[in-house]
């Protein structure tokens, strides 16, 4: 395939039109939280607070592209029978990236978040699309894929850390919106349940805007 030649570059369009499918399914109709709900572990652990969603977000992001462009890059001197083991180290090897990183220079951020940088080794949306889309098509390609389930994951993790801590302390990322002359912050939002209450609601307004599926009506 020309694509799978050239990395996508003798093809019409974005990768010959499946750029654009690649983005719409990973940001929008596959959203891999809101849809496919993957990965809830961190959406209920660190979104107490937007700037933590913001950052575990980014954190997706940066190792799904990297994992997903290095996967594709391999994909064909990689022994079929290692292929995982293959996989879970280069995505081990993003994480303590990133992970360093906030380290270095996000020592406050990178202890609130404690463990769960780290726990993205074992992400199922990570793991799961260097499975099952970047080790079987092009570096360009899998960084768009990457990318668009990354970024589909980080806008939910960013909707469900801002509701809850505005709903939670009137406060987003410091800055006093609901004033406690009139608002008594609702604890519970802040708390595990308001995290498990505000995760099904999004995923319910989500797949309300979405529409059902035409596929499942076939």
């Amino acid at each position: 395939m020309a694509g799978d030649q050239g990395g996508c570059k003798s093809c019409g369009g974005l990768c010959g039109g499946k750029g654009l499918v690649t983005l719409k399914d990973g940001a929008w109709t596959q959203n891999p939280l809101a849809i496919q709900v993957l990965g809830i572990c961190s959406a209920l652990a660190v979104t107490n607070k937007l700037e933590n969603s913001l950052v575990m977000g980014a954190a997706l992001i940066f190792v799904c592209v990297g994992s997903n462009l290095f996967v594709s890059l391999l994909r064909k001197h990689t022994p079929h029978r290692i292929r995982m083991i293959a996989e879970v180290a280069i995505i081990a090897t993003f994480v303590i990236l990133f992970d360093q990183l906030l380290k270095a220079f996000y020592w406050e951020m990178s202890k609130q978040l404690g463990p769960y940088v780290g726990l993205i080794i074992t992400n199922c949306i990570v793991m799961g699309r260097a499975e099952a889309f970047a080790l079987q098509n092009p570096p360009i390609l899998s960084i768009l894929d990457g990318l668009a389930n990354g970024f589909g994951y980080a806008v939910i993790l960013a909707i469900i850390g801002f509701f809850r801590e505005l709903l939670g302390t009137g406060k987003v990322m410091g800055h006093e919106i609901l004033s406690g002359n009139w608002y008594t912050p609702n604890q519970i939002m802040i708390l595990a349940p308001g995290a498990f209450f505000a995760l099904g609601i999004v995923i319910a307004i989500f797949n309300a805007l979405k529409g059902p599926d035409p596929q499942e009506n076939k």
